[in-house]
């Protein structure tokens, strides 16, 4: 029974911080990824970048913060050796992992939606850019359209107007004419390409965070298993 509950203190005490560490760490690096804050920050005609994309992120922000909280009472409940502690501490573990599954299955369901809002968001600055009566918000648009290009790297949608590969060259410096019918190069390709990447790396920090809350339910279980099996149990 000692070395079982040392292993479980040690259990609660290193891998529930390190589950929550991980998921923290990776949530606020995608908050602050200067791609997605470059584009998610855009002000257009008073209209402002979509940020659904952020939602998954704030969810796993909040699901690393109270993870890292709540080993710390898995850890002292395992001490104590409280029944009444280590279930509050896997209900708990239960909430954290139903909300990764409803925030895994949110971003599979919307993985096109986020990438799309944005493509939406570039669209419409990339017409009013365009706009030969010289618009009040053709400046902006510009702008706007600089930002999308310097930071993925892009020009253009990939099927675009004559009237644009005119500006091409001074929107785009860094590219060559060839570069301007390329579908690599466009910034609707881009912007799919970037967010499929930032879901997947959401994805497979989930994963590897559940399967430790996994390991974690059972050894908590098999803790009040045997607390409960031992004289003198509360």
């Amino acid at each position: 029974m000692l070395l079982g509950k040392v292993f479980i203190i040690f259990t609660h005490s290193w891998l529930e911080k390190l589950a929550g560490g991980v998921i923290l760490g990776v949530a606020l690096w995608l908050r602050h990824d200067s791609q997605t804050s470059n584009l998610l920050i855009l002000q257009f005609d008073d209209q402002q970048a979509p940020g659904t994309f952020y939602i998954s992120v704030y969810i796993l922000i909040a699901v690393g913060a109270v993870m890292m909280l709540v080993g710390f009472l898995g850890c002292y409940g395992a001490i104590q050796e409280s029944q009444c502690l280590l279930g509050t501490f896997f209900f708990f573990l239960v909430i954290l992992f139903a909300c990764e599954v409803a925030a895994a299955i949110w971003g599979f369901m919307n993985r096109d939606t986020i990438s799309k809002e944005l493509i939406n968001f570039y669209d419409s600055a990339y017409i009013k850019a365009m706009d030969v009566s010289g618009s009040a918000s053709k400046d902006s648009a510009i702008k706007v359209l600089d930002v999308f290009h310097k930071t993925l790297d892009c020009c253009g949608k990939g099927d675009d107007t004559a009237l644009f590969l005119q500006l091409a060259t001074t929107l785009c410096p860094t590219k060559s004419p060839a570069d301007f019918q390329l579908r690599s190069q466009s910034c609707h390709f881009k912007l799919v390409e970037l967010f499929s990447e930032k879901l997947y790396v959401i994805g497979l920090a989930a994963l590897v965070v559940a399967v430790i809350m996994i390991f974690e339910m059972i050894f908590t279980m098999v803790l009040c298993c045997g607390i409960r099996n031992s004289p003198g149990v509360y």
